[in-house]
């Protein structure tokens, strides 16, 4: 085995050498067994109980109510534009100023109206003087009814007519008893005819002085509509608000030329408020005009503005199969404003049994709700469907019952079967 020439004294010491590695070998071999048992005798590792805070799940009458979403817009609102063409001389308000019905917006230039109402004066006043002519010659004064037969050309005719007419009466029967020649006769005949032809011609003349009467008076009055139309188109110089409410717009400056159609301001009246919303079919039965509404907005997300349905629309719209409400709003502080998203709550009359729990005890995560109940030290997920809120609880749908337990505070460190400590 060995060489003959190696002394002994090396091979002895290179057999020790082997030896000594075997045994250290064995040994470290029975160590690592005997460590290997000892983990897989221990498991793995408990992780430390979670420390909570919990509740319980209370059954209480609930008001039910249903929500939707809608614009805010203003009870009333015009844009104003004038009755007349011209330059823009006053602004009387700006934005955001408040303004009462029948007051002036702005003002223009009248110089102009001014003028024709003047001119439109004279014409009165001229037409006016025609008319006391005309009824002088009818001898009526202003405001008298015409009787044609007091007139006195008419008068002295009638009564000369008369007269010539019982003289030819009279002599027709004197010409048959041969008392009255019959040239007498004629010459009688023939100024009783002259005298009604004179008659005749004052009552033709009379009439014609009052038709003159009548075109002067007619002259009067379109004189009097002249003048009144010029007054009227000097007070469209001023541009009055036809409402109560607050400017929103006031494109007008001064200066500016404008016309009817151009607009010089938008008045909108924010108190109450309206809202109109879609509601569901279903819920058509739970809908009434006068029922209260309650709306928040996310200006206001700690407050709630009463109001109630003012109006409904008399059909369900066929694409969305949705009934059109419309609420109004109470808005005396003003805070609200037109054209503010707003969520509308609509109470129902009927009130339900509800389980409710603190909302702080709710997970939500990728739109999925879970609360963890406490039984026997262990968390138990339980995924739920959540409902109403009712100031800091929400109702549970389904997965918690009424005098469970549930965890309130560190609810994101749980998870299903997990140990907590309360």
């Amino acid at each position: 085995m060995f060489s003959p020439r190696l002394p002994i004294r090396v091979v002895q010491l290179f057999s020790l050498a082997l030896a000594l590695s075997g045994l250290l070998l064995l040994a470290t071999s029975c160590g690592g067994s005997k460590a290997n048992t000892r983990s897989e005798a221990s498991g793995p590792a408990q992780p430390p109980a979670v420390e909570v805070t919990t509740a319980t799940a209370i059954v209480r009458e609930l008001p039910r109510f249903f929500e939707a979403t809608g614009s805010l817009s203003g009870d009333e609102q015009t844009d104003v534009s004038p009755s007349m063409a011209g330059k823009v001389s006053v602004v009387a308000v700006e934005m955001g100023s408040y303004v009462k019905r029948g007051q002036t917006i702005v003002r223009l230039d009248d110089v102009d109206a001014k003028l024709r109402v003047q001119q439109g004066q004279a014409q009165v006043d001229q037409a006016k003087a025609a008319l006391r002519q005309a009824e002088e010659k009818v001898g009526i004064r202003p405001g008298q009814a015409f009787d044609i037969n007091k007139l006195p050309e008419v008068a002295n005719a009638r009564v000369a007519l008369e007269l010539a007419e019982k003289n030819l009466r009279r002599s027709e029967k004197l010409i048959e008893s041969g008392d009255v020649s019959r040239s007498a006769y004629d010459q009688q005949k023939a100024q009783r005819d002259q005298l009604k032809e004179q008659y005749e011609s004052a009552l033709s003349l009379a009439r014609q002085n009052y038709a003159a009467v009548m075109t002067a008076r007619a002259n009067v009055a379109n004189a009097e509509s002249q003048l009144n139309l010029a007054i009227r188109n000097q007070s469209y110089a001023n541009v009055y608000s036809p409402i109560d409410g607050y400017v929103a717009d006031r494109p007008a400056d001064l200066g500016e030329y404008v016309s009817t159609t151009t607009k010089v301001a938008t008045i909108v009246k924010i108190n109450p408020l309206r809202v109109r919303i879609d509601i569901p079919e279903q819920a058509i039965p739970s809908v009434s005009v006068g029922q209260s509404v309650s709306v928040t907005t996310s200006a206001w997300p700690d407050r709630n503005f009463s109001g109630r349905i003012a109006r409904i629309s008399p059909n369900v719209t066929p694409t969305s199969r949705t009934l059109t409400v419309e609420a109004e709003i109470e808005n005396s502080s003003g805070v609200l404003k037109p054209g503010q998203f707003a969520t509308v709550r609509i109470l129902e009359s009927r009130a339900a049994p509800a389980t409710l729990v603190p909302a702080r005890s709710v997970r939500t995560e990728s739109g999925v709700s879970r609360v963890f109940v406490i039984k026997d030290g262990k968390a138990q997920e339980r995924q739920v469907q959540l409902g109403q809120t009712e100031g800091d609880l929400v109702e549970i749908k389904t997965g918690v019952a009424e005098n469970e337990i549930v965890a309130t505070s560190n609810v994101e460190q749980l998870s299903d079967g997990m140990a907590v400590k309360q």
